[in-house]
């Protein structure tokens, strides 16, 4: 029997290791990790889809563990220890049933069935990020820190197919710094659009001769942490970490339109491959969908926890989905409501109030009793 995962249209990781299925037609959110399996070091860090029927999702923690998660059957099912270099995972890519991870140390590597056969390879400390080239999967490129942007053949790791080139020093004749903080290929071509830490959104392509950026756009005043390409791929979505989100023209090089409704750092941006639709999350605790045609906030929603990524489904006419018969099966109640029902119950004792008698007068230990007032006779 197929669950009713199945018909989640975006997933959501957390910081507090818990998986999110928001159902937008339904209105509705399911956790799939119970509370008291909680912890902090299991936090999501990236997300993948695991099949490109969006049957699974490898979901990437703060613990190097990779978990497969079953849309089909709604829960997990496997895990996998990928330790290695430093820090937590910023990518997560699946190619030929192996699993593409790179930490932030700068560690590159392909967990293949057989540990014999694993390949890894250095692209330098301080990545931000690893993203896969949809139209060849062997090809990812990553950027970070003081890490310009690079292009790796996993079936040839040694060197970089594309390695990017910092651009000119600026008016006052000082290096610009390097700050890669997202990219992403463009579908059709080699160019890849990056996002960086100050504020500027970079097209490089890789088949002309120079390795500096053909276009470069500066957005608002503060850093840029994800990017998504539109449907159409001429345009881009980005959002900052003061919780703006814009559409860019690669065409043109210009500033398009602002999506509004934001109160925190935005973590995960993604377009759907088809719709005007854009989904977000970040640091405020809510997912949300805008039109980018109209700029309209189709869908908000509050999961209660501070989100890092997601995955928007591919799938199209989302109201004329008439998902198939279930079992009825219990939602699983938020984080909050699951610890305060396993506190036990402390018994308070009842004090009985003493019924005074107001023809009584008590006087108080220790203090005399009030004199009373003389009432002067009249003349």
């Amino acid at each position: 029997m197929v669950s009713s995962a199945r018909w989640n249209h975006v997933w959501v990781g957390a910081e507090t290791g818990i998986l999110k299925g928001v159902n937008l037609r339904r209105r509705q959110a399911t956790n799939y990790v119970s509370a008291s399996a909680l912890r902090r070091d299991e936090g999501v860090c990236a997300m993948c889809w695991g099949h490109p029927s969006e049957s699974e999702i490898l979901v990437g923690c703060l613990d190097r563990s990779v978990k497969l998660f079953s849309t089909e059957k709604g829960k997990f099912t496997e895990s996998q220890q990928c330790l290695g270099g430093e820090g937590s995972f910023c990518g997560l890519a699946v190619h030929d049933s192996s699993i593409i991870t790179c930490v932030e140390s700068g560690l590159l590597k392909v967990w293949r069935d057989a540990s014999s056969e694993n390949m890894e390879t250095q692209v330098g400390a301080g990545v931000c990020r690893m993203r896969q080239n949809p139209a060849q999967p062997q090809c990812v490129g990553t950027g970070g820190k003081e890490n310009a942007l690079k292009v790796w053949d996993l079936h040839r790791p040694e060197e970089p197919i594309f390695r990017a080139k910092n651009v000119r020093n600026d008016w006052l004749n000082l290096r610009v710094p390097v700050w890669e903080r997202d990219l992403q290929f463009l579908p059709g071509s080699e160019k890849i659009v990056t996002c960086t830490g100050h504020h500027q959104v970079r097209l490089y392509d890789p088949s002309s001769p120079q390795r500096r950026p053909v276009l470069e756009v500066t957005y608002g005043e503060y850093p840029l942490t994800a990017l998504s390409l539109t449907s159409g791929a001429d345009s881009v979505v980005v959002g900052s970490s003061h919780g703006d989100m814009a559409v860019i023209d690669l065409r043109q090089g210009r500033l398009v339109k602002c999506l509004k409704g934001f109160a925190g750092s935005v973590r995960s941006v993604q377009c759907h491959p088809t719709l005007p639709l854009v989904a977000s999350c970040g640091l405020d605790r809510f997912l949300r969908v805008h039109n980018m045609e109209d700029k309209r906030l189709v869908h908000k929603v509050y999961l209660k926890s501070r989100l890092n990524c997601l995955l928007l489904t591919s799938r199209e006419k989302w109201e004329d989905e008439e998902p198939e018969p279930t079992a009825p099966q219990a939602d699983v109640k938020e984080e909050e409501d699951e610890l305060w029902d396993g506190m036990e119950t402390v018994a308070t004792r009842t004090v009985l109030k003493r019924t005074v008698d107001p023809n009584v007068q008590e006087t108080q230990l220790g203090k005399r009793p009030k004199k009373q007032k003389r009432t002067s006779a009249g003349p």
